[in-house]
């Protein structure tokens, strides 16, 4: 008598494979094609699989979202750790920080996981608040840091961070969901031409 064969047990993929292919398939397909069934798909998992890991949809955008901003708080704290002066990382972080372009696929999460906020709980919210932090914590640094050396006029450095991130949000919205004259090589201009008017000495 043979035995019966045995069955095959596919152990699922890391999570951050899974995070890497979210973000793959928004770039590729958009947000509408970021479904639990394709997913699953790309990875090799079931749809129910991806479930019992992340529970729901919002808790997939959420960490595909803070997976993403791991690797720019990486790129971002290398930057600001270079040589030269501190107008020239501060040109290099509002680099970083806006979109590449229309449908930039780590904007597009953002505004998604910010729409799908309204609904949060307490938990999301401070992951959310997390992210955001971590930007502005290093933004307020630069600022006070340029300050110091007398590259910038003196400034409440933490007032001038949120004013510069809520206008970078604003073009970033622009730029990603394609307002036409908006850019991201306009934005990078009109974005200079406003810290040279508040942070210039002598403006």
């Amino acid at each position: 008598m043979t035995s019966a064969p045995r069955r095959r047990h596919h152990a699922a993929p890391p999570r951050e494979d899974v995070l890497a292919a979210a973000m793959a398939a928004i770039a590729d397909r958009g947000l509408d094609g970021l479904t639990m069934a394709a997913l699953g798909r790309d990875v090799g998992m079931s749809s129910g699989h991806l479930l019992y890991y992340f529970r729901t949809k919002d808790e997939l955008l959420l960490q595909t979202l803070e997976w993403s901003e791991n690797r720019l708080g990486l790129e971002r704290r290398a930057l600001l750790a270079r040589t030269g002066t501190v107008r020239r990382r501060l040109d290099a972080y509002i680099a970083l920080y806006l979109p590449a372009g229309h449908r930039d696929p780590h904007w597009t999460l953002w505004l998604e996981v910010w729409g799908r906020s309204q609904n949060a709980d307490d938990e999301g919210r401070a992951r959310q608040a997390a992210i955001e932090g971590a930007w502005h914590r290093d933004l307020v640094a630069l600022v006070a840091e340029g300050i110091a050396r007398g590259e910038f006029r003196a400034v409440d450095a933490d007032r001038f961070a949120t004013r510069l991130r809520a206008l970078l949000d604003g073009f970033s919205v622009h730029v990603t969901v394609g307002v036409p004259g908006t850019g991201r090589a306009r934005v990078l201009e009109q974005t200079a031409e406003y810290v040279d008017e508040t942070l210039a000495p002598g403006a």
